[in-house]
């Protein structure tokens, strides 16, 4: 393999193409298929999208922080001349993740599940390891896309995904999976990072040791996104632990920064789970507060909400529903466009009213590139000067066995009046200072927390409910 990859690299230099690269952490030559400049102008044109499809969260605070911590990491790397941008994606999944060009996003809801800034500081560590690496630029030579952005562990016929990835613009093919060769790479950059900054690195395994947790709390539940896009690889909390220890040496730093109260402290009033002012769903229906809708999900169907669209999808994978937004001043503007984007013919369309709103119906086909043909029902739907595009997507040869579903949820449509649910508040982190010596189980009780939601904060918390806990001691609660 050696020998090959030599020959192609002398090709490179004599012309034949231009695939040959020294990779910056490990010195070696490898073939990848575009220039550091091409690398940094797909994160360039991509971050504006990502900002759009997730939101960033509004917390100055956090985003400096993240924002100087992030600097200093990258000044340390093997990569420091490249402009690197670190952004907190308004978003409860359990992720981080970076793409080409110096780009890292952590969610709000990875930012809680931190409790400490070494824990942060060693994951932060890992994603600028992913772009040092060239991991992502690596990965669009092998071409192992993953459908993140997706509803997290569900099932999807590949062609479903593809209609779904045109939704988001394509940006599922800056997600890439890696691979466990790829995050342990990381995970020891993540390690060499954090400590040249004076962190201790060995926390970074504590927090494996939670996503872990996460992914085995209740019965058949799916992985923490930041999981399903970086495999565990096997040892992995040893090898981290071994390498802290390694770096600890090496830098002499005999009293590493953890900053746990530091940290904690940041977290007061972080928004926790999903934020009902973007939408929320309860009792299978979907509420949005601020857009003033509200409309049924079909019973059993998985959903994912982001800014920019809600997904729903069966157990079987066979179907998808989006809605979003729609651009065009009128129905029949908005239904070109649909049309034009997805390259869809039109078998039938018709004008009609959703509960009283005016309203477009169009069915369409897609034809595949392997043949097959999906169909697709949409609803577009004008409240005011705005335009909803509920669309159902599925088999043409599925669509008669779907398409009653699709409709009875589109139709169910309808403006939200109801008071409780327009004013529904999002719950919040809250720091509390334990006034004695306790356990952690008794704590919880202490401050009301449901019994339910024990294992649930013990995990936030990055503990076990019968780990006794010291006067003083700092801990995480959840509530309004």
């Amino acid at each position: 393999m050696i020998k090959y990859i030599t020959f192609v690299c002398l090709a490179a230099t004599i012309g034949l193409f231009d695939m040959c690269a020294v990779n910056p952490v490990t010195g070696k030559k490898q073939i990848v298929l575009m220039s550091e400049e091409q690398e940094l102008a797909m994160g360039k044109e991509a971050d504006p999208q990502i900002v759009q499809e997730y939101g960033l969260y509004e917390n100055k605070e956090l985003q400096d922080f993240i924002n100087q911590k992030g600097k200093a990491m990258a000044a340390v790397s093997h990569r420091p001349n490249i402009d690197y941008n670190f952004r907190i994606v308004d978003s409860d999944i359990l992720n981080a993740f970076a793409i080409p060009g110096g780009y890292v996003y952590f969610t709000r809801g990875i930012m809680a599940h931190f409790n400490d800034e070494a824990q942060f500081a060693g994951v932060l560590g890992h994603e600028i390891g992913h772009i040092t690496a060239r991991h992502s630029v690596i990965q669009q030579r092998n071409a192992t896309l993953s459908q993140v952005g997706l509803i997290a562990g569900m099932i999807i016929a590949p062609q479903l995904g593809d209609f779904a990835q045109t939704a988001s613009q394509g940006l599922s093919l800056l997600f890439l999976k890696f691979g466990r060769d790829d995050e342990r790479q990381a995970d020891d950059l993540g390690v060499e990072y954090s400590s040249k900054i004076g962190y201790d690195a060995e926390h970074m395994a504590d927090f494996f040791n939670t996503l872990d947790r996460q992914s085995k709390q209740g019965s058949g539940e799916a992985l923490p996104e930041f999981l399903s896009t970086h495999p565990n690889p096997a040892g992995r909390n040893a090898a981290v632990a071994k390498a802290a220890k390694e770096w600890k040496a090496k830098l002499a730093l005999n009293s590493p920064q953890v900053n746990r109260n530091t940290y904690l402290k940041r977290l007061e009033g972080l928004v926790y789970g999903e934020d009902p002012r973007q939408g929320f769903v309860e009792n299978s229906v979907f509420y949005h507060p601020q857009l003033k809708f509200k409309f049924a999900i079909p019973a059993g169907w998985a959903s994912q909400n982001s800014p920019s669209r809600f997904q729903m999808a069966p157990k079987d994978g066979g179907a998808l529903m989006i809605l979003m937004l729609a651009p065009g001043k009128t129905l029949q503007e908005a239904a070109a466009n649909v049309l034009k984007q997805y390259s869809l013919t039109t078998v039938e369309s018709r004008q009609t009213t959703v509960n009283s709103l005016p309203a477009y119906v169009l069915v369409a086909d897609q034809q595949q590139e392997q043949g097959n043909t999906l169909r697709t029902l949409s609803y577009l739907i004008q409240d005011g000067d705005t335009i909803y595009h509920l669309i159902g997507v599925t088999s043409a040869t599925d669509f008669n066995n779907r398409v009653s579903l699709f409709t009875s949820t589109m139709q169910s449509f309808s403006k939200l009046t109801d008071a409780s649910k327009l004013n529904k508040k999002p719950e919040r982190v809250h720091i509390k200072t334990l006034g004695q010596a306790t356990t952690l189980e008794q704590a919880l009780k202490t401050y009301n927390v449901p019994a339910k939601r024990y294992e649930e904060l013990a995990i936030l918390n990055g503990l076990q409910l019968k780990d006794r806990l010291e006067k003083g001691t700092l801990i995480k609660v959840v509530g309004e």
